[in-house]
Parts: C-alpha cells; structure tokens; sequence
C-alpha cells in the first residue's frame, strides 16, 4: 500500500498505505528481491509455515467474533461471498476467481508497501495489492506495516461489493493527478479516513467497514461504541481537508449514509477542490461549524 511518515505506533496500529508515500523499499518489512517492475511478486503460498497458518486461524477467529457485531453488512457478505478459510492463509489465485466473477477485480501480491504511483495504477486497473508476509505472534496486536492478514481480511471483502469496488477504481484514477498537483496528502486523507477508518449507517446503527479497524482487535468497537471520538457525516472536502491519526485510535471517524455517495464524490473534478483547500488544514479532533455531527466526543 503509500506517504512517507514514520512513527511510533500503539499496540493496536499499523501504519497503511495511505500513510506511507515515496518510501524507499531499504527499511521496509517486505522481500523485494523478486518483485516484478510493477512491484507484483508471487505469493508463493507454499512457503507459509504450519505455525503461519495456525496464526492466521486465530486472527480469524478473533477479528470475525468482532466483525459479526459491529461489522457493516456490506463486509460480512464479503466475507461470506469469499468463503475465506478460517484455518489456513487464503490463495490469491482462488479469492481472484470469486471477486472476478462478482466486479472484475482481481488481487495482485506485492512484498509490502508499495509507492503512490505504483498503488494508484494497481487500483485504476481493479487490481488490489495485498502483502504476502504474515506478522510474527508477537505481534498480534502490534503491527507497523500492514501484512496479509490487514490487507486480506480487512480490504477484501469489500471488493465483492460492486460500489464499492467500483469507487477504489475511480479513486486510483484520481492519484495521477493528484501526484502531478502535488496534492497525494490530501487524496490519502479519502483514502485513510473512507477506506481504511470507515463508518456507515445501518438500520442497526452505526457499523464499521473500514480495513483498519475491521482488522484490529480493539479499534472496531471503540469506533463504533466509544463516547470519546467524533462522528461526523461524510463530506469530501472536509475528509480531504482533516489530518489523521498513526500513533493512536482515531479522533474524528466520518460516516457515509451509503457507498453511492462516496462513488458519486468522485465523478467531480478534483483539481478546483485542491486548490481550494490546500494550505488549510482542520485538526484531527476539531469539529466546524459545516459539520454534520453525529455524535460530538467527549474528552
């Protein structure tokens, strides 16, 4: 996955793609040695060890108990669609064949965090990088890059559901021109806030589909259940314009009514909005006076 900031992280974070850009691979966890010229590798899924896999199942088995209360029920159909092995590490090959079948994506391996560019033309062309390398059981709560199980559980789903997969090509469309108007910080900013720390509304209440928390043991119910963090309904200049969290849970959470309207934000041209905003930034746990305010934290 891409913006190159590096920071200390809690037991409970990872830093993601749209968290890291223009990183050089030298200090990153992956093995680059055998990546192709778009940085696709083979997952080679072989080599997994007995031990890898046993901790696979018990990440699954964790984070489902998780999803299955506080889980959008866009993602548990994902999750259902992808009949994802609880007991071993999924084939690329075999979850390609069923995401195919339903909106044309297909998953591409890379060794790990990948450059903006590269991340944005994967997407353009409904290709999804996932990591091949697993965390150690050490760090079953403390991850600082993402590995298979963040990019595979918590994204993939989601890329059975044809809206939303549908939005993730559109947005990697818009990352050429966001890297010519210098302007990948405010792009990652959707990306991290509607993609990776996602809320929507249910007619159960508020649920969680974004990758980062959906793959963290702690961060999905805070987001959903916890009085200290904002909620504010999605508007895509304020998300572009508000800075994120790397070393803690989120402040401020956005949520989306449904999927079409984050698809339907991006068929207008972004170039204008970046110039609009750019040089104006809004702190991670401020609430303006446009916001609509689903919930306000209490600190």
């Amino acid at each position: 996955m891409s913006d190159a900031q590096q920071s200390a992280v809690l037991p409970h974070k990872e830093i993601s793609q749209a968290a890291i850009s223009n990183m050089p691979v030298t200090g990153l966890r992956g093995d680059y040695t055998h990546m192709r010229a778009d940085y696709t590798t083979d997952q080679s899924w072989r080599d997994y060890t007995a031990a890898e896999h046993q901790l696979w199942q018990r990440l699954y088995e964790r984070q489902v108990r998780i999803a299955k209360r506080y889980a959008a029920d866009s993602f548990l159909a994902g999750l259902i669609h992808l009949n994802m092995p609880m007991d071993r590490i999924p084939r690329f090959d075999q979850a390609s064949e069923v995401i195919h079948r339903r909106t044309r994506w297909q998953i591409v391996a890379v060794p790990g965090l990948i450059p903006d560019d590269v991340f944005f033309a994967h997407l353009s062309k409904r290709q999804f990088p996932v990591t091949v390398w697993l965390r150690k059981p050490e760090e079953m709560d403390y991850l600082v890059e993402p590995d298979v199980f963040h990019d595979f559980f918590g994204h993939v789903p989601l890329l059975t559901q044809p809206v939303f997969a549908d939005y993730l090509q559109e947005y990697g469309r818009k990352g050429a021109e966001a890297l010519e108007l210098n302007a990948t910080k405010l792009l990652a900013r959707l990306f991290w806030y509607m993609v990776e720390f996602g809320l929507i509304k249910s007619p159960d209440g508020i649920k969680a589909y974004g990758a980062g928390m959906l793959s963290s043991a702690t961060e999905t119910a805070y987001s959903v259940d916890s009085e200290i963090p904002n909620r504010i309904m999605f508007r895509l200049e304020r998300v572009m314009q508000t800075d994120y969290r790397i070393d803690s849970f989120q402040s401020t959470y956005f949520v989306l009514e449904r999927f079409d309207d984050l698809f339907n934000a991006m068929r207008q041209p972004f170039a204008p909005i970046y110039h609009a905003i750019s040089g104006s930034a809004i702190s991670a746990d401020e609430i303006v006076e446009t916001d609509v305010v689903v919930h306000a934290g209490k600190r």
